[in-house]
């Protein structure tokens, strides 16, 4: 072996690797799931009506978009650690934006710190493919999921810190919503240092170097993310299975708190459907991995369908405000995103060899957030012209985009290296 393969012990990075994404994914999702919970919020009070309040929550999943193949590059090129604080780091800068954009009340300020913060949701995103780096072909879904899993921690705890938050900002004398941006900073920038403190050895550059050792063809070369698909079209089955998946998410979840606040609800119970959505959104990942691993990437996307399609059946159904059907809605809007999640991820990953992950990892969250993007600006259209129940009509269809990829999936046609 080499020196670097010689003076690690393959097992212990990762489990130190996969601890570090833990605590890194616990910190990030506080940020990321605040800033969810009161953006289109914020929007509305700045602009006086909802018609445009989505696009502040599309400019973030948007910027998210950018920053999953920047990050994606620059892990590439200088290592997963390089990559997750640099994107950490960029979303921490965003949430500050986004509360002196509440506090000047400016639609355009809040924009681009709305685009910025997409970077920290998008660190967290990509930090479920650094768990797969050293790990094992047979258990990746299972290595992935973890991190996914750990989001909870963070992404639940979130949206239920929106109303002492808002308490807190109004301690300084700042708009009541911008407290959500307070927390969300601080805990962006703890996972900052949490990950460049403790991600040594980096796991994509030990990888490399026992994939050389091994008297493999790693190698350092940034190929285009396209070039590499081309190699290995079975990726994007699972790239459009996720995109589509997504998208249905994101549209519906974002003008969710609108449609409560229609109806009366306050933040504190908005808060607490989000939360419930959040939780099936990450909770239930061990499972979905184990799954994955066990029966198969196509069987898990195949069940994460009907689940979105009952999530939209019974969300499009409730009324304005709080709901049992709508929380539950909620609930199974974020389970069919994990199923859908977890079985695209693996796929992605286990299609391509190892020098190629990076990009073509980078590559789908890229597609997935763009799609998430259009149907995050169209959905305040639509609620705006039609309701909320013809918004999920629309995602109902979307959902058939990911039954048709999962039937594209083979059953065993993956890369095992």
């Amino acid at each position: 072996m080499t020196a670097e393969g010689r003076a690690y012990d393959t097992e212990g990075v990762q489990r130190r690797t996969v601890a570090t994404l833990v605590g890194s994914q616990a910190l990030g999702g506080i940020g990321v799931s605040t800033g969810i919970a009161v953006t289109a919020l914020l929007a509305e009070d700045i602009l006086g009506s909802p018609d445009l309040a989505g696009l502040a929550q599309t400019a973030q999943v948007l910027g998210a978009a950018a920053a999953s193949y920047a990050i994606a590059r620059f892990s590439a090129a200088r290592g997963r650690r390089y990559g997750l604080a640099t994107g950490y780091g960029v979303g921490a800068i965003g949430a500050v934006l986004c509360l002196v954009a509440g506090v000047a009340e400016s639609f355009a300020l809040l924009l681009i710190g709305a685009t910025m913060l997409g970077s920290a949701t998008a660190a967290n995103s990509q930090a479920r493919f650094a768990a797969t780096d050293l790990a094992d072909a047979a258990h990746r879904a299972r290595a992935l999921s973890i991190v996914v899993w750990a989001t909870t921690i963070g992404a639940v705890s979130g949206p239920n810190l929106v109303g002492p938050a808002g308490d807190l900002a109004e301690l300084f004398s700042l708009p009541r919503l911008t407290g959500a941006y307070l927390i969300g900073a601080a805990g962006i920038a703890l996972g900052v240092v949490f990950v460049a403190v403790r991600m040594r050895p980096d796991p994509l550059l030990l990888a490399r170097e026992i994939e050389r050792s091994a008297g493999g063809h790693a190698t350092n070369r940034r190929r285009r993310a396209i070039d590499a698909v081309r190699e290995h079209p079975q990726v994007i089955a699972g790239v459009v299975a996720i995109a589509a998946a997504h998208a249905t998410m994101v549209s519906v979840m974002v003008m969710t708190p609108l449609h409560m606040g229609h109806g009366g609800s306050g933040l504190e119970v908005i808060g607490f459907v989000i939360s419930v959505h959040i939780l099936g959104m990450y909770a239930f990942s061990p499972l979905v991995g184990w799954l994955t691993d066990s029966i198969g990437p196509r069987q898990v996307l195949l069940a994460g369908s009907f689940l979105l399609f009952g999530a939209v059946a019974l969300a499009g159904t409730a009324h304005e405000g709080w709901s049992l059907g709508l929380t539950v809605g909620l609930f199974l809007l974020g389970l069919g995103w994990s199923f859908a999640l977890v079985a695209s991820s693996a796929i992605v990953t286990s299609a391509v060899p190892l020098a190629d992950r990076p990009t073509v990892q980078g590559f789908s969250d890229m597609v997935m957030g763009v799609a998430a993007g259009g149907g995050g600006a169209l959905a305040g259209v639509i609620v705006g012209m039609w309701g909320f129940a013809a918004l999920n009509v629309g995602a109902a269809a979307i959902v058939c985009v990911v039954v048709a990829s999962a039937l594209a999936v083979p059953r065993t046609d993956v890369h095992t290296g």
